[in-house]
């Protein structure tokens, strides 16, 4: 038998192929699948901690409804959603969206009751209307909180994703599985190294658009 290739052979021969388990395909097919559910979750997070910090009575039933989402089993779920929406990238997108929900709504929770009522009332007297209050002052003085869970949901997202190869749809992750196949670690160490790489850019990007967004936390931690 002839000399096993390098990882770095292995990465450079199948990054891209033209085939279905060619890695850049794998590579877009776990960027689409970790951060989808990211975005869905905040827009959906939103309007829901909103509503639970108007409504203090929603958030236990809330907060307890999204502990036992959290706590299912991921692979367990993509199995229930690989009965509805078949071999789809949706099987794996739909049960990450409910775990960032489930990371992003006691952020956001925290993130609005975190902003001194001195500072909802200076607005009230400024004769802004509860919307423009929210959007301009409310939202704004939460977001470093909510980015901070933002941040723990896309990496979880991002490492979630690879379980789905267990399921037919797990991007990067299905070079774990190859890896197994052919008895040879090379996949499984590209895979391991593009997921890390990929959470720490999402990651960095997150970071840096906190500091642009919030830049009143930086004045002050330098003041």
């Amino acid at each position: 038998m002839g000399e096993e290739p390098s990882i770095w052979e292995y990465f450079t021969r199948n990054w891209s192929t033209g085939q279905p388990g060619s890695i850049d395909t794998l590579l877009g097919d776990h960027i689409v699948m970790s951060l989808l559910p990211i975005v869905a979750a905040l827009v959906l997070a939103i309007p829901i901690g909103l509503a639970c910090v108007r409504w203090r009575l929603l958030y236990q039933p809330t907060a307890g409804l999204v502990n036992i989402i959290y706590a299912l089993p991921s692979l367990a779920l993509f199995g229930v959603f690989l009965a509805v929406t078949g071999l789809s990238q949706a099987t794996v997108i739909i049960p990450l969206t409910f775990y960032a929900v489930a990371v992003l709504v006691p952020a956001v929770v925290d993130g609005l009751r975190s902003v001194p009522e001195h500072v909802r009332q200076s607005a009230v007297a400024m004769g802004f209307t509860p919307l423009r209050r929210m959007t301009r002052v409310e939202l704004p003085l939460a977001a470093p909180v909510v980015l901070a869970g933002l941040r723990v949901a896309a990496v979880s997202s991002i490492s979630l994703v690879s379980v789905g190869a267990l399921v037919g749809m797990g991007g990067l992750g299905y070079l774990f599985i190859r890896a197994w196949q052919i008895d040879y670690f090379a996949p499984a160490i590209v895979g391991i190294v593009g997921i890390v790489l990929l959470a720490l850019i999402v990651d960095g990007i997150l970071v840096v658009s906190q500091r642009l967004l919030t830049p009143w936390v930086r004045a002050r931690r330098s003041g």
